[in-house]
């Protein structure tokens, strides 16, 4: 049996054949079609039947990207009926999966971060973007507390790293002698970047970089050196949690610049934009699904309440947010999906149902 779509495309290449053989000249003509028109027709002529396959998820090792994670599940799995799953891991294999079709979605692609291999996967025609989350947001690998600075107020430079006073000030029995800097997480990629970065400025010599194993270890760093008002200096970025709610202060840096980004790195990281990536081939499979996330709108403001609630809720998981927040912004959420898959949704919540795709915590 025809689907709608292959049902209209069908009468339009009868009625195209027809008026072909009507006007038919000696010569052969070429009829364009505008590229925006040949996607749309893909999508709907890929249009599945029968059983919807697993939409899978990039699982990168970050509290944002958990949570806008399970949020997707639930709508897709819950909404719109297609199995969810997910495989966790780092920056890098994850997008590299996602090039390969391992994954489906990556909701947190982080440019300029990644610009080099995303350039180079979009190029080859290996990932499509096809929207935002969170929007647009500052990172450094030279950030410290605010109490530090106003105990010493002339530290406002990363050029001040070079001063033994400061280097002995963050100098711990692990550094030799040189400032400790938290840098990034094993397997993102800003572990390269500030690595680079901090060649870049000649501070090897007055710098040990410390790269964390996971971010809750980075996190906890700094929490723990905030708690006891102890000198810290290393990375963040400005949704990370730590970032919402302590008072950092970042070094000053020379200013961004292509040319700079994109042969030295002595300069400071542009403000960053997190895109959301799909595998080509999953418009063909689940449109539904992509248009949701073209829709898709979890910016830093957003992001931001649920981390205090999360403050105030601290033994609430992942997945309990997820709940809490889907249950609480069903205007928000609403606006990204189709009528009934948000009937869907709110039915799946009423009854107190989970995706049977989410991971174990």
């Amino acid at each position: 049996m025809f689907t709608k779509y292959r049902a209209v495309i069908l009468m339009v290449a009868i009625t195209a054949l027809f008026t072909l053989v009507a006007c038919a000249t000696p010569e052969p003509q070429i009829i364009e079609v505008p590229v925006e028109v040949i996607k749309e027709v893909e999508v709907e002529v890929m249009a599945p039947e029968g059983p919807k396959e697993a939409v899978i998820f990039g699982d990168l090792n970050w509290s944002s990207a958990l949570l806008q994670n399970r949020i997707a599940q639930y709508i897709v799995e819950e909404g719109y009926g297609y199995p969810t799953d997910v495989k966790f891991g780092a920056t890098l294999p994850l997008f590299q999966g996602l090039r390969n079709g391992d994954t489906d979605v990556n909701m947190e692609i982080w440019l300029p971060n990644q610009d080099d291999a995303w350039n180079e996967a979009r190029t080859e025609g290996a990932v499509l973007s096809v929207g935002k989350s969170l929007g647009h947001d500052w990172q450094s690998a030279f950030v410290i507390p605010a109490y530090l600075q106003e105990q010493y107020p002339e530290l406002d430079s990363i050029e001040d790293l070079r001063d033994d006073q400061y280097k002995d000030l963050f100098d711990t029995p692990d550094t030799g002698g040189k400032a400790r800097l938290v840098s990034c997480v094993i397997g993102w990629s800003c572990e390269t970047v500030n690595a680079e970065q901090i060649t870049a400025y000649g501070l090897d010599d007055h710098v040990e970089i410390i790269n964390p194993g996971d971010g809750a270890a980075m996190n906890a760093d700094l929490y723990g050196a905030y708690e006891k008002q102890e000198p810290w200096l290393g990375y963040q970025w400005g949704t990370n949690d730590p970032a919402l709610k302590l008072d950092l202060v970042r070094l000053e840096e020379p200013a961004y610049s292509d040319e700079c980004w994109f042969t030295t790195k002595a300069c400071a990281y542009e403000d960053a934009t997190i895109l959301i990536a799909v595998n080509p081939n999953l418009p063909g499979r689940a449109p539904d699904v992509v248009e949701m996330l073209r829709k898709w709108d979890f910016n830093i403001s957003i992001y931001k309440a649920v981390v205090l609630w999360q403050d105030a809720n601290p033994e609430a998981s992942t997945k309990a947010t997820a709940i809490w927040w889907l249950n609480s912004n069903p205007d928000l959420w609403g606006g990204w999906v189709t009528d009934e898959a948000k009937a869907n949704v709110l039915a799946a919540l009423a009854a107190g149902e989970t995706p049977d795709g989410w991971p174990v915590e």
